[in-house]
């Protein structure tokens, strides 16, 4: 009976995970696998009532999508070492954006001074459109594209500044 009922679970549990493998595998690539092309997105930008679409991005330089939070000690440090590194970085374009609330956002902008960075725009992502794009678990999360807006490169969890630097050296 003991023996019965102990295939009777193993059985069931075989057939419950081979379920969800099976749905696993049919579950569709995230939009950035299938399309590397940079997606045209809105972020509502520091003075909260300008929205800007990054189609708008011109082509001819890199860009670089950073999502971030601005409690996160991880971005804070990728953010100081792309400020550290700026006059590598400065034909980089950067978008940072966060879903996280407006005034948070607004504070991390003014803390960094990042207005003093004409290449970096900073916005919230108020459609909540990268982490479905990209699938991001964790920050900062980094996508690079080239100067003709094609993927280079995802980050999720960030990178050292020198892997950026030579990514976007070599590819541009």
């Amino acid at each position: 009976m003991k023996k019965s009922l102990f295939l009777l679970a193993l059985s069931a549990l075989l057939v419950v995970q081979g379920r969800s493998q099976s749905q696993a595998a049919q579950e569709p690539p995230l939009p950035y696998k299938s399309d590397q092309t940079l997606p045209a997105f809105n972020i509502l930008e520091v003075d909260s009532t300008t929205v800007f679409n990054t189609d708008k991005l011109p082509s001819g330089k890199p860009i670089v999508l950073m999502y971030f939070s601005p409690d996160c000690e991880h971005c804070q440090h990728q953010t100081e070492e792309i400020l550290k590194n700026m006059d590598s970085l400065k034909q980089v374009r950067f978008v940072m954006l966060t879903a996280l609330p407006f005034d948070k956002m607004k504070n991390f902008y003014s803390f960094y001074k990042l207005s003093n960075y004409k290449n970096i725009i900073m916005g919230r992502d108020y459609e909540f459109f990268f982490s479905r794009h990209y699938g991001s678990q964790y920050v900062p999360y980094l996508a690079i594209y080239d100067r003709h807006k094609k993927l280079l490169k995802v980050f999720d969890g960030g990178t050292k500044v020198s892997t950026l630097i030579e990514l976007v050296n070599e590819n541009n």
